[in-house]
């Protein structure tokens, strides 16, 4: 619990001097204040993609080791994956209105691969909410979660494949095109969302242990709970 707690307070704080990286850096000339969206909306899809891809692991490392804290990472990822890319699609949709004068077009590839992707994601957890037996739920989650990463890239690389809305990215292997206070400000952001995806998962996963605990627990003492003799009833 003493880590979970001191992430937490590391992430508060990377947070902190992000959004004063944030304010401190220039504005696009046309965007104007609608540009400092920029270091939420990017940050949190790049850490959906993150837990996304932790989910895939997660998943294939427990069809392998059989082991329970695989199953947790794989579903506490994919919680936190559905979280941020939902936050990261309602800022992009507040600056979509801004920018372009529509919060949404499903003509935009990289606004439908993300839909289509938070869908899987929330049809992952729907599974694991509709399995009761905790070995088919892992199993059957686990397939899928191995399978539904494919997600991640295609949405991604949208922007190359079919050039719709959005632009091309900003940062590419061979350099930039983003002004140097801009691309410091975001890089802290990035850094700062991830540091607090960090310690939300590890409270995500030493809560669904305690809870998996509380639970086998529970069913020892109902083994030594048994249901009166009808000679015993009868005497009363």
């Amino acid at each position: 619990m003493k880590r979970v707690q001191i992430m937490l307070l590391i992430a508060a704080l990377a947070l902190a001097a992000g959004a004063l990286l944030a304010y401190s850096a220039p504005l696009d000339r046309l965007q104007g204040e609608f540009t400092r969206l920029l270091y939420v909306h990017v940050p949190t899809l790049w850490i959906a993609f993150l837990a996304f891809g932790l989910t895939a692991l997660g998943s294939v490392m427990y069809l392998i080791r059989k082991k329970e804290r695989w199953d947790r990472l794989a579903a506490g990822s994919a919680e936190l994956g559905v979280l941020f890319s939902v936050v990261g699609v309602f800022t992009g949709m507040v600056w979509g209105q801004a920018v372009w004068g529509q919060a949404w077009d499903w003509s935009d590839a990289r606004l439908a691969t993300t839909a289509v992707m938070i869908f899987v994601y929330i049809g992952y957890l729907a599974l694991r909410q509709a399995t009761a037996d905790p070995e088919k739920r892992a199993r059957r989650s686990a397939i899928l979660g191995t399978i539904a990463v494919v997600q991640v890239p295609l949405v991604y690389f949208s922007v190359n494949l079919w050039r719709t809305l959005h632009q091309t990215q900003s940062i590419r292997p061979d350099g930039t095109t983003m002004d140097p206070e801009m691309l410091v400000a975001l890089l802290v952001n990035v850094g700062a969302f991830s540091l607090a995806f960090i310690a939300l998962l590890m409270g995500r996963m030493l809560v669904t242990r305690l809870e998996l605990a509380a639970g086998a627990d529970t069913e020892l003492a109902g083994d030594t709970v048994s249901p009166p003799r009808l000679s015993e009833i009868e005497d009363v």
